[in-house]
């Protein structure tokens, strides 16, 4: 469907309350997919409205019966247009996201904030980590950096190195990093896994590396289709990235560090080719896992 046609598709329509029911109704007969940050056709739409009104989701119920202005409906029926039509995730159409109860710019060159290790960021890895023992962090694969200004968040006496392998996304997690005053102890690197890092040693290592098998990434929804190819496809079965990770991780942790890494559903292969793996699986607090830990003994090294 062209612009003009969604366009005079809703010629009649005038408040908020309007386009709010009007975005919730056609997301739900269109079947968006809504993994990636927003979970229901609902919050979709909410968020589409208000922050092209320059609203908070949350105020819209007490605005619902306002009347939008010309320049404002067209502002609003263009996200409700991209999203639908043109499949264009949410977090794109905005250009911000959300990640541990922080706000993120995005576009199209990083993957959209989303980790299964979003809570155990928030939890400081307790009770495998001491926060007080904590001076250097690692992020590989930081994409938005939002991982990496979550944690120089929750460890404030920490300095983060947050590396990834394409300059674009870099460009996108610098502004992050500055965006929350955190250019003095958030250093970016341009680096494919551990290569440009030498000799380093970190008592905390995350990553959430690209984890999606060929078949998977075959079958993706369309709005999967928007983000970086780079940030999701790890080969046939996966685990093209994380063997790696797991394989040189040892080498970077100083004694008594741990290595928090997200798998995933490239879990199953993951246990399928390596079940002897010293690996704490994480149980997440909606259910499953997809995530562990690798602990680095302290007698070890």
């Amino acid at each position: 469907m062209r612009w003009q046609q969604y366009r005079e598709l809703a010629a009649g329509l005038e408040s908020i309350e309007d386009f709010w029911r009007y975005g919730q109704s056609r997301f739900s007969r269109a079947g968006i997919d809504c993994s990636q940050g927003y979970q229901t056709p609902q919050a979709e739409a909410a968020a589409l409205v208000a922050r092209r009104l320059a609203l908070e989701p949350e105020e819209l119920p007490e605005m619902r019966a306002a009347r939008l202005t010309a320049s404002e409906r067209d502002a609003v029926l263009d996200a409700l247009y991209q999203r639908e039509i043109l499949r264009r995730p949410t977090a794109y159409i905005l250009q911000e996201a959300w990640f541990a109860g922080l706000r993120f710019f995005v576009d199209e060159r990083v993957l959209i904030p989303r980790s299964l290790l979003e809570p155990f960021i928030e939890e400081g890895f307790a009770p495998w980590l001491q926060a007080e023992r904590v001076g250097r962090i690692l992020e590989i694969g930081t994409g938005s950096g939002c991982m990496a200004v979550a944690l120089a968040q929750r460890f404030p006496e920490a300095q983060v190195d947050a590396v990834d392998i394409s300059p674009a996304a870099l460009e996108v997690a610098r502004h992050n990093v500055a965006l929350h005053g955190l250019s003095a102890r958030v250093q970016l690197q341009q680096s494919d896994l551990f290569s440009a890092l030498a000799e380093r040693r970190y008592d905390l290592i995350v990553s959430n590396p690209p984890y999606v098998d060929a078949a998977a990434m075959a079958e993706l929804p369309p709005e999967y289709r928007h983000e970086p190819r780079l940030a999701l496809a790890a080969g046939d079965d996966g685990l093209d990235c994380l063997l790696p990770i797991l394989r040189e991780a040892p080498a970077h942790l100083r004694p008594g560090g741990i290595l928090a890494l997200e798998t995933g559903d490239a879990e199953e292969a993951l246990l399928s080719q390596y079940p002897d793996l010293p690996l704490i699986w994480l149980e997440h607090p909606a259910g499953g896992y997809g995530a562990c830990l690798l602990l680095v003994d302290e007698a070890s090294q």
